[in-house]
């Protein structure tokens, strides 16, 4: 009997077991764990230990967008693992000039360079370290509710959370408010919200604090822990424009909306704006740790002269840039922007049904199959209720649909959706159904 057959004998801890082996061995890094012991994942359905079987309305942490255990990935993985996984980070490999080549084929001029690195946070990191070297400068701006990363520049710009009891952040981070149309704070004659005169005021204060070092804005084109806001139309060009004006760059986050989740390859294009600096990860490794620095050759080289140092253990690997090419391989294949157009309009249309039938249903929004639904007590005020967001979210994961909720001050509970672009409409609909009973369970149990 070889060591692996033998191991592969061993019977599995029992549920009392595993729980006691986490709260003696884990450290505790963000809410509570999910009351679940998962032994597998395919498709859009991941398997518990007790043999429930959970639809993933969050594709993993918002990353699977081709489903679990996609047959092309799996194959991808299993030839590239036996052939080059890692090397040292000075050399390259046919897959990651192939990756860099293809991601930029897919984006608007001048955008043409690619870093290849591990998550989002790197990214992050790794572009905000560019713009300040680049221009010279140190100051970042960053939405009211954005969440870039937990490592430190990236956690500096991270508004939503994790920012008490660590000491100081990166000197220089500036927020500005999140243009929220369904809780207005700069309002025109009809109650609407004036984001114009909101961004205008917003930089009138970026100008009376900075100390002229301003380096870059970096901001999500849909905030995703922020409760799933979309700025309004036009918002993101006079942003670039108040970048302009100051000789800031403007840094795209998209960790969630980039490739094909919001109906385009990327959530910027409805804008109409081409970003400095684009960042790409979750989405582009399909669950896998892959992400991507993208900018432009003249900004690519003014770095480089300045001596742009970014050299990490798991830059540039073939085995996760060899999946990142699968994965625009069946993008492109399977025209997943348009499915998830498609896809998109169906659970929006649904979340409107399940909005006509509960009250407590205050605001639908999000593109394609990228959707926040709020939760409030009361309608016409507005008033959120943090435990109708907590008790919706677990009766869900009782009734066999994981789903994630946001909750943050002054606002209701979020329900964040954003199952794959592989999903059916059938399994949809049972996520839809599943939702509508857990909101009138737990309306009923307030």
């Amino acid at each position: 009997m070889t060591a692996s057959t033998a191991a592969s004998t061993v019977a599995a801890p029992s549920a009392d077991a595993f729980w006691s082996d986490a709260e003696r061995h884990l450290v505790r890094y963000g809410p509570q764990f999910t009351p679940e012991i998962i032994e597998r994942a395919a498709g859009s359905f991941v398997y518990s230990a007790d043999g429930r079987k959970i639809l993933d309305f969050t594709s993993g942490q918002m990353s699977a967008i081709l489903g679990h255990s996609h047959p092309e990935i799996v194959a991808t993985v299993q030839r590239q693992v036996a052939s080059l996984d890692h090397l040292f980070s000075g050399m390259l490999s046919r897959p990651v000039v192939d990756l860099a080549r293809r991601l930029a084929e897919t984006l608007p001029a001048p955008l043409e360079k690619a870093l290849l690195l591990t998550t989002g946070a790197e990214s992050n990191e790794a572009a905000i370290r560019m713009a300040k070297l680049v221009t010279g400068g140190h100051e970042i701006v960053s939405f009211a509710r954005s969440w870039h990363g937990m490592t430190q520049a990236a956690a500096s710009a991270t508004y939503s959370a994790g920012r008490k009891g660590y000491g100081p952040g990166a000197p220089g981070n500036f927020a500005i408010p999140v243009p929220n149309s369904y809780r207005p704070d700069f309002t025109a004659e009809d109650g609407s919200l004036d984001w114009r005169r909101q961004l205008d005021c917003a930089f009138d204060l970026i100008d009376a604090q900075s100390t002229g070092s301003l380096a870059a804005c970096l901001v999500e084109p849909i905030l995703s822990s922020g409760g799933i806001i979309e700025p309004p139309a036009g918002y993101f060009a006079a942003l670039k424009a108040k970048c302009r004006e100051r000789g800031m760059l403007l840094i795209l986050d998209e960790a969630q909306t980039g490739l094909c989740r919001t109906g385009t390859w990327y959530a910027f294009e409805r804008d109409g704006v081409v970003p400095d600096i684009l960042t790409l990860s979750k989405t582009l490794g399909a669950g896998l740790p892959l992400a991507a620095v993208v900018t432009s050759a003249e900004i690519e080289q003014e770095a480089y002269e300045r001596g742009y140092l970014f050299f990490t253990t798991h830059v540039a690997d073939p085995l996760v840039a060899a999946v990142g090419n699968t994965v625009l391989d069946v993008l492109t294949a399977d025209k997943l922007d348009e499915r998830a157009r498609s896809l998109g309009a169906f659970l929006h249309q649904g979340l409107a049904d399940l909005a006509a039938r509960h009250p407590v249903v205050g605001d639908i929004r999000g593109r394609g199959l990228l959707a926040g639904l709020e939760l409030v007590a009361d309608r016409e005020t507005k008033e959120h209720s943090s435990e109708l967001g907590a008790q919706v979210t677990r009766r869900c994961l009782e009734l066999g649909l994981h789903m994630n909720i946001v909750q943050l001050p002054g606002m209701g509970g979020v329900l964040r959706m954003a199952p794959p672009l592989t999903a059916t409409e059938e399994e949809l609909s049972l996520g839809l159904s599943i939702l509508d009973q857990a909101i009138t369970d737990a309306s009923a149990a307030l």
